[in-house]
């Protein structure tokens, strides 16, 4: 299996350079040349498989096997989900009303990237240890993922993590799990600014080809490979869980809800959908929509700025891995030129063949925060469930496929949405549905731990700050 870059501008890598990059040097994402095929006698051998042993099938399909041994690899895999809380690693709570919920949440941070940046840190430590090899990851995080990327290789003598977080747009609890870790490897910044404008700073770094190889530059983000991977499994392991018979020819097609900002997870579906699995999408965003308004009227195209929401982790207006849907819809040529064009004008709107197919990929919806809070409010009322505000955006979807009496539809396709994080995080959401929160005991310690960040200004050239740190760590090393 080789990877290439969606853009065209470069031969053929192995897993192991597109592990350890982050855009690939034509600008464009790594993508496996091939996608491989899964037929109906496959699947059902599947559906018998537990997540761990998904995990392992599919990784199995993309790392071959003479760059990283099938023994190694199982080892490998277990020891990513060594931390997580629930022995089965996630969990599907059947709801009122066939609302399905898959709860991703159950690793150390309470965040779905928890599943992905866990196991993406351990084959960072396999090679590193191999090539005795130090490498500076650069992430920047609307929430969510600089925790987890901080816990995948905190303490770890190899590698050093530079993680800008939008100072006041995520919550306390979010950003005291990045600040409160105290590690010598680990370096937090805390910026004056949104999500999209602290990816500029990292970008230019990359960017920046000598600087890039003399620290070795990498990225945890989701434009790394391995993070769709393994995020691959959840929806095979969503589709086995809900899919109410597999005897049938065809196999019966589920509907997997995805909240979406940077676009990972539902490229993983579509890779998923491409690999033979009969799944249905819908991408679900809050008032931050490019998403939504590409599927619907093929308008990739910004607003004029970020929204905060309820659902912080998803305020994203550039969600880069549009570009690899697109990349699976067209080819490389094409979608350099797309990209190209959209990098100048950050308005594009998509060829119709592109858009039609774009359309029959996916379907979508956006949601407010009143509808983020009345779906939350809903599902407690009805089941004594709590939500967090990204999972809420999922199940607004599915109650807005009522019969008008206010009972959702129980259809014949069966329908499951992820559930990107605990409610825990998300305390001052909960309250505004008018619930209580409700805090584990490792999220209560937070706000008593020594916490430390730099402070990036708005009249600070950031990323000459990030250059000047580097150089830095490297020194002390």
């Amino acid at each position: 299996m080789q990877y290439v870059s969606t853009r065209g501008g470069l031969g053929a890598v192995d897993f192991e350079a597109a592990l350890f990059s982050g855009y690939a040097p034509d600008g464009g994402l790594f993508m496996p040349q091939r996608i491989p095929s899964l037929d109906g006698a496959a699947l059902r051998r599947w559906s018998r498989l537990s997540y761990r042993q998904l995990v392992k099938e599919l990784c199995s399909l993309f790392i071959p096997a003479a760059l990283v041994p099938p023994s190694t690899l199982n080892d490998l895999v277990d020891r990513a989900f060594s931390r997580f809380r629930h022995k089965d690693i996630i969990h599907l709570s059947r709801l009122k009303d066939g609302l399905n919920v898959l709860e991703l949440w159950h690793g150390v941070t309470y965040a779905f990237k928890d599943l992905s940046l866990s196991c993406t840190g351990q084959f960072l430590q396999y090679f590193l240890e191999k090539k005795q090899k130090h490498v500076t990851v650069l992430v920047g995080t609307s929430g969510d993922t600089g925790s987890s990327a901080i816990e995948s290789v905190r303490g770890q003598k190899n590698m050093d993590i530079f993680v800008l977080l939008p100072k006041g747009l995520c919550t306390q609890i979010q950003e005291l799990q990045m600040t409160t870790v105290i590690e010598d490897n680990v370096h937090v910044f805390a910026a004056r600014g949104n999500s999209d404008e602290i990816d500029e700073p990292i970008k230019e770094l990359f960017a920046d080809l000598n600087f890039a190889r003399k620290h070795n530059l990498m990225s945890l983000n989701s434009v790394n490979w391995s993070r769709i991977m393994v995020q691959i499994a959840h929806h095979f392991y969503a589709y086995f869980q809900c899919a109410p018979s597999l005897d049938a020819t065809p196999l019966p097609v589920v509907e997997i809800v995805v909240p979406t900002g940077g676009g990972g997870n539902i490229t993983a579906g579509c890779i998923a959908q491409k690999m033979g699995l009969p799944i249905r999408l819908v991408a679900v965003v809050n008032s931050n929509d490019i998403l939504h308004r590409t599927v619907q009227r093929g308008d990739f195209s910004l607003s004029q700025s970020v929204k905060a929401t309820l659902a912080s982790a998803m305020d994203i207006q550039e969600p880069y891995n549009v570009e690899r849907i697109l990349w699976l819809l067209s080819d490389s040529r094409r979608t350099r030129a797309l990209m190209e064009q959209f990098s100048v004008s950050k308005s594009l709107k998509l060829p119709q063949d592109l858009h039609r197919k774009l359309s029959e990929t996916l379907r979508s919806c956006s949601a407010s925060d009143e509808d983020i809070v009345g779906a939350m409010r809903r599902c407690w009322e009805e089941n004594l469930y709590l939500l967090c505000p990204h999972s809420a955006v999922a199940a607004h979807y599915h109650y807005c496929q009522s019969d008008g009496s206010g009972s959702a539809l129980l259809c014949s396709t069966p329908r499951c949405c992820l559930a990107p994080a605990s409610p825990a995080k998300f305390p001052e959401a909960v309250l505004r549905a008018g619930l209580a929160p409700q805090a584990p005991p490792a999220i209560a310690a937070l706000a008593a731990m020594e916490s430390r960040s730099t402070p990036l200004e708005r009249d600070q050239d950031w990323a000459q700050v990030l250059r000047e740190r580097i150089q830095a760590a490297a020194e002390r090393r």
